[in-house]
């Protein structure tokens, strides 16, 4: 699965459960569409099935115009349950969080003022995707065994592979990484590759 895969919901139609009562839950809130103009991603855990219970719809967008969007969210989305807009600064500009739960499922909106492409979120989800596939559901569920001892996504690859330094940071430079500078370096860090 390329990374443009990403950019249409319909994979989630044809994947697990937990993927296709996702495509549900965001197809009945519609907000896609109603967030088309932010070319909205999901993003995160779900699309690359390394989620555990309690792990959210991520929804990242691209925002040159935060009060527009703003105004869009409340009035589309300001009466579900668990309603909240922040807003902040980031050295990447203005940043803008939405959180909301619909049918049990905690989603978060986050908008920044950049391509959703050129976000790390982003870049995170598709370098992990692309070490998921090669290394195989022993590693898959290596991953999920330490996001439910408490472990955030980025910091269980980093610890897995043995990343030194900022997880965040490490895996955004391996992003760009082309297979033949990929695979030997997996292949050293998890030789348990199925």
């Amino acid at each position: 699965m390329s990374s443009h895969v990403f950019m249409d919901l319909s994979y989630l139609k044809t994947g697990n459960a937990k993927q296709k009562e996702a495509y549900e839950v965001l197809t009945d809130l519609g907000i896609f569409g109603k967030l088309a103009a932010f070319s909205p991603v999901l993003a995160g855990t779900i699309p690359i099935n390394i989620d555990i219970e309690g792990s959210d719809l991520d929804i990242i967008c691209e925002m040159r115009e935060p009060e527009v969007l703003a105004q869009i969210l409340t009035a589309e989305y300001g009466a579900m349950q668990g309603y909240r807009m922040t807003r902040g600064e980031t050295a990447d500009g203005i940043v803008l969080v939405c959180n909301f739960a619909s049918r049990s499922w905690p989603l978060e909106i986050f908008a920044q003022n950049r391509p959703v492409t050129e976000q790390n979120a982003f870049k995170h989800m598709v370098i992990e995707h692309r070490m998921l596939e090669y290394l195989g559901p022993g590693f898959r569920e290596r991953v999920r065994a330490l996001k439910k001892d408490g472990f955030k996504t980025e910091p269980a690859f980093a610890r897995i592979l043995r990343l030194e330094g900022d997880p965040y940071q490490a895996l955004l430079e391996m992003h760009d990484w082309n297979d033949e500078k990929l695979h030997p370096f997996l292949d050293q860090n998890w030789p348990g590759r199925s």
